[in-house]
């Protein structure tokens, strides 16, 4: 993945009902978790997590 590609995000990381669509924001190494990615949806709510969590489209 990189800065600007469209993924999902998965409900377990939100805690909402579904998959959420949106733009990757950051990707960074964290020591403890590997990559963590941030994404930024349509409405403005931002969500990051470990990798596992997120889907290209």
């Amino acid at each position: 993945m990189e800065t600007g590609q469209r993924v999902k995000v998965s409900p377990e990381l939100t805690g909402l009902g579904e998959w959420v669509e949106g733009l990757v924001i950051k990707i960074r190494k964290n020591p403890f978790l590997g990559i963590e990615i941030a994404i930024k949806d349509s409405l403005g709510r931002i969500f990051f997590g470990e990798e596992k969590y997120f889907k290209p489209l």
